[in-house]
């Protein structure tokens, strides 16, 4: 597709030409896209009058766009990085989530009244469901710990807590020459940070491009002493700012997020953030009359001033959307970019595994345990295995993640070779194990992050309204007799979840016996597993018996519709359960599965004493379907937030196990006996 073609395609021909003289506004790429989507076509030509020029901020090249405004009388546009942007920095070639459109000034330069600065001084920012949406967003960002750029190690600690934080910036940077001080209040700032918390230590906070090598910043190991320490390591800013008692800056980003941790940082410049009767400022603007709390301060700067941009989708986005992409992306970056060892892992799923795990460093593989933990070390990666292929020999002191299939699986079954949109990965074990806490367990445990809740509602319900299960493999619909219906879910009998999570109830058989024993006069609704009806797996139950416990035998069926049609369910462990709690059913449990002993089932299994926790339903889903599991988006090839991979599930494009994988399904089914050789 062409670029004037993919302009086309978004319904970009009502959109307004913005005529652009800089590269990085007019070559195809995020920034040209998302400028598309918000109604102005990047162009390169002679602008009318009415014709806005676009300029990137107060860039040197924004210049060329400038002189041509005011040769043809054209009103500017400015464009800038929204405040959260990525990973690394531009200049590491990662584009930005968002931008700053503005029509009247730049956010940075106080000289001439912004856009968002008319916000912030005019705006009611009084509606409470947008305030509600920027506290949960502050606390979101903090709990996630997510920021402008993310390349922070979250496994770095800060330093023992009580230091002064000075910021520094780039020498030369827009924001530094249009913030009303010259660059020798960086010295002069210094000096007040000293004299201000006498006998306190002051860390120089370097700017990541300067800590990089891009471009040199205002402090250097001349500025050092016993007191002041130039402060290099990639930590978390939230972790850096939670222990400081005190922010010195001339117009970092760093010190508006300073204000969200609880500080009142002192400003020596005129940043958008300056002059709100949230900050301490050296050099105010008299026409910032206006006093904010830090909910208004964020509505404004994080929700209604920026274009923000969701890469899988296309299209723009909601400051929440943004986040949920940004945080799928970062935990990738973090867990995956020292790389994997991968070994217990079938043939067949390495390039699922190597797309959804191997985007920052390529994986490599080994079956041999000892040599894929003598790989790791050598090359310092980490080690990654099939969660049912774990051995002792793999504990050997390196971190280890552990892999299962995830709750939002598929369309399709995995026994038949379809790739998976979803895998949990586990640090301390997996979710099917009781024996062990996993670290769904410590989730579940957690209070979800603010907004978790929510989200996770709309999540349920968005689930429940596609009909999405885990395999969404459809089936018929039966009808069925009257009565108090209960389902039984079949399981495959030699599964990892039924040999660890089953109590004295091991059997799909021993199900059937003991729910009718339990519940003579209930109607029993067994549905067999679809790998056991596939012939794939273990856990046929004889006919006969079939035949004496159970009121219908529901193969080929649509459990969706099966639970729809319940009034509860019984299972040993089956993740059914939980697409049952969600959607409103009673569960009870005769083993102890992950959603068991939280309050929120009726448990006969063997639950372990340590889930104390009461969690709601809305947490549990969170934890299980946002927290737990990383997600693929097929269509772009990048992490993804849960929603994404459910509007795949539902509406599709989704994948197609390729011809090897396909031929491979069908003479599994031929050979269904053999199955152990390939699985």
């Amino acid at each position: 597709m062409t670029d004037s073609d993919d302009d086309m395609a978004a319904g970009e021909e009502t959109s307004r030409r913005l005529f652009c003289y800089a590269g990085g506004l007019l070559r195809p790429g995020r920034v040209r896209r998302i400028l598309t989507l918000a109604g102005l076509r990047p162009v390169l030509g002679l602008p009318g009058p009415d014709d806005p020029v676009g300029v990137w901020g107060r860039s040197p090249l924004a210049a060329r766009g400038e002189k041509m405004a005011a040769r043809q009388n054209s009103p500017i546009i400015r464009i800038e990085d929204a405040f959260l942007r990525s990973i690394r920095p531009g200049r590491a070639g990662e584009p930005p989530l968002g931008l700053l459109i503005d029509r009247k000034g730049v956010h940075f330069d106080a000289s001439v009244p912004s856009e968002l600065e008319e916000l912030l001084a005019t705006h009611p920012l009084d509606d409470s469901a947008l305030l509600d949406r920027a506290r949960d967003g502050i606390g979101r960002l903090i709990a996630a710990d997510l920021a402008k750029y993310n390349a922070h190690d979250p496994d770095l600690r800060a330093p023992d807590p009580g230091y002064v934080l000075v910021v520094d910036q780039l020498r030369g940077d827009a924001s530094v020459r249009h913030s009303g001080v010259p660059e020798t209040m960086f010295r002069e700032m210094l000096v007040f940070a000293q004299e201000e918390h006498p006998g306190c230590r002051v860390l120089i906070k370097t700017h990541p491009e300067t800590a990089d090598g891009h471009r040199p910043g205002h402090y250097g190991p001349e500025h050092e002493s016993d007191r002041v320490k130039l402060f290099t390591d990639p930590v978390s800013p939230w972790q850096l700012l939670d222990g400081a008692v005190g922010v010195y800056t001339v117009s970092s980003q760093l010190g508006f997020e300073a204000i969200f941790a609880g500080h009142r940082p002192r400003v020596f410049g005129q940043p958008f953030y300056a002059g709100w009767g949230l900050t301490e400022d050296e050099t105010p603007v008299p026409r910032r009359e206006r006093r904010l709390t830090r909910a208004q301060l964020f509505a404004a700067a994080m929700i209604l001033y920026p274009t923000w941009y969701d890469p899988c989708r296309d299209r723009l986005c909601s400051f929440e959307e943004a986040v949920d992409h940004l945080e799928a992306r970062v935990r990738a970056w973090r867990e995956d970019r020292a790389g994997h060892v991968g070994t217990g892992m079938r043939l067949w799923k390495r390039g699922p595994l190597q797309k959804l795990f191997g985007r920052e460093k390529r994986m490599v593989f080994d079956d041999d345990p000892p040599r894929a933990v003598a790989r790791a070390r050598r090359e310092g990666r980490g080690l990654m295995v099939w969660a049912g292929k774990e051995v002792p020999e793999l504990h050997a002191g390196l971190p280890l993640l552990r892999i299962e299939d995830g709750f939002l699986r598929s369309r399709g079954l995995g026994a038949q070779l379809v790739p998976p949109l979803s895998l949990v990965t586990d640090d301390s074990g997996i979710y099917y194990d009781p024996e062990r806490e996993s670290r769904l367990e410590r989730l579940i445990s957690a209070d979800p992050p603010p907004g978790g809740e929510r989200r996770a509602e709309r999540l349920v319900t968005g689930l429940i309204r596609a009909r999405l299960s885990k395999y969404n493999i459809g089936g018929a619909t039966l009808d069925l007799p009257t009565g108090r219906r209960i389902l039984l879910p079949g399981q495959v009998e030699n599964d990892a979840s039924i040999r660890f999570g089953a109590g004295e109830i091991r059997t799909n058989l021993a199900l059937l016996e003991h729910t009718r024993a339990a519940n003579p006069d209930a109607v029993l609704i067994y549905k067999p597993h679809p790998d056991v009806e596939a012939g794939l797996r273990d856990g046929a139950v004889p006919e006969a018996e079939l035949s004496r416990l159970a009121d219908v035998v529901a193969t080929h069926a649509d459990p969706i519709a099966l639970i729809d049609a319940c009034d509860e369910v019984w299972t040993m462990t089956s993740l059914l359960g939980f697409e049952a709690l969600i959607r409103g059913k009673p569960v009870t449990c005769l083993g102890a599965p992950f959603y068991a002993g939280w309050g929120l089932t009726t448990d006969l299994g063997p639950v372990p004493a340590r889930r104390k926790a009461r969690p709601s339903l809305a947490a549990l889903a969170h934890a299980a379907l946002i927290a737990y599991p990383r997600y693929f988006d097929p269509v772009s090839g990048l992490p993804c937030p849960p929603e994404v991979v459910a509007e795949r599930l539902a509406s599709g494009p989704l994948p197609r196990p390729g011809p090897g994988n396909r031929l491979l399904a069908k003479l599994q089914g031929a050979f269904a006996s053999h199955a152990r050789l390939w699985r």
